[in-house]
């Protein structure tokens, strides 16, 4: 039998075979990736040839059998090439999977052009005054004949600039909050939906942006949850996206540290390697500490979600504990590297940039641990 948190041959092999395809095809073009808006539709019709944006749908659905422990080691793999590519993966196979088990052809057909590379979604939860308080949001989606009418605006939406489809959640009955909750499947080609892009410092080929719909009809057979439904359908999505999220930052901060190991080992200073010296192989030592425990929690996450146990707890002390151990890796690679580590010649500066998109996206680390405590010490906690 197989001892917890040792993986099998399969899953290991299964590893060796997403690390060949990111070091040779996703790690070389990374810096270059990372400094321009283009979006990378070469590198996610690898992932879909590889079979790596469906992993988490079932095999009736057309999937790979929805093995959690193959895209998280999938997430760190490619995010130790490609943070960007690390966001794809996982976004993606939460989007083939939300839509692929829904009962109408026209919605399980997005999931397969999705799942092909052929398009891309995204999910647009925020609002501009709402933040995290997803329940509070002023979308509003009015019943009208065959469907319904969505007006309102949603922001820090990534990939907006370049989706094809947009999960939206929208509010049906205003005032009732996650009551009146639906979620909403809107083609951003309808001339009623507009976007804008944002200028950020990091995630710059998936872009981040604003959706704004102006009385956007959608019918009733792209309803992916019914009003009342809707928060908590994606709620259950982000306990997912945030045990990835921290893998794939994690994958990140292992090549910053992987590249501050060599080169501390070569660089020479007074006589003698830097790796000499306690005061720069401590904080490595340190680091790699830190990244294996968090390695530790997300497959016990993974694992209780496989199990069907309630695992919301876990996840939000991944999201917020997860970046910020990565970002002070990353960081600390940048200085032991010294000047070269300031280079953009190097891709330290590019992991730190968007690593450090992470540390917000999915929820602030401030309301994760407002999740956390409120399991630990109940709801009076505000």
């Amino acid at each position: 039998m197989t001892a917890p948190f040792v993986l099998g041959e399969d899953h290991r092999a299964f590893r060796r075979s997403v690390r060949d395809l990111a070091r040779t095809e996703f790690l070389p073009g990374y810096r270059e990736r990372a400094a321009c808006e283009e979006f990378p539709h070469a590198q996610v019709a690898r992932l879909a040839a590889a079979g790596l944006l469906d992993l988490t749908l079932a095999e009736e659905h057309g999937g790979q059998g929805g093995d959690l422990i193959a895209l998280g080691l999938a997430c760190e793999e490619v995010g130790y090439a490609d943070p960007n590519l690390g966001y794809v993966l996982f976004a993606t196979n939460l989007t083939v999977t939300l839509l692929a088990e829904h009962p109408e052809p026209e919605v399980r057909g997005w999931a397969a052009r999705i799942a092909a590379g052929e398009a891309l979604g995204c999910f647009a939860v925020t609002e501009p005054g709402g933040g995290s308080d997803a329940a509070a949001g002023r979308t509003r989606a009015e019943r009208v004949d065959g469907g319904w009418r969505l007006t309102g605006e949603k922001t820090s939406v990534t990939q907006a600039p370049h989706a094809d489809v947009a999960i939206v959640l929208a509010q049906t009955e205003p005032g009732s909050r996650a009551r009146g909750l639906g979620c909403f499947l809107v083609e951003t080609a309808d001339p009623t939906v507009g976007s804008q892009r944002f200028a950020d410092p990091g995630f710059r080929p998936l872009g981040r942006g604003s959706i704004a719909m102006d009385g956007t009809f959608v019918p009733d057979e792209r309803v992916l949850a019914e009003p009342g439904r809707g928060l908590q359908r994606i709620l259950a999505e982000f306990d997912l996206s945030r045990t990835l999220i921290a893998l794939t930052c994690v994958g990140a901060a292992q090549r910053a540290l992987d590249l501050a190991a060599v080169h501390v080992r070569e660089r020479e200073a007074f006589g003698r390697p830097l790796a000499a010296n306690q005061g720069v192989s401590f904080p490595i030592a340190e680091h790699m500490t830190y990244l294996e425990a968090v390695r530790a929690l997300t497959w016990t996450t993974l694992g209780r979600r496989m199990a069907g146990e309630p695992h919301t707890t876990q996840a939000a002390m991944l999201k917020w504990w997860a970046p910020r151990v990565a970002f002070a890796a990353i960081q600390e690679a940048v200085v032991l590297h010294g000047h070269l580590g300031w280079s953009e010649e190097m891709p330290l500066q590019a992991l730190l940039r968007d690593v450090s998109g992470y540390q917000i996206g999915d929820g602030t680390p401030q309301i994760q641990k407002i999740v956390i405590a409120r399991d630990v010490l109940g709801r009076a906690v505000s």
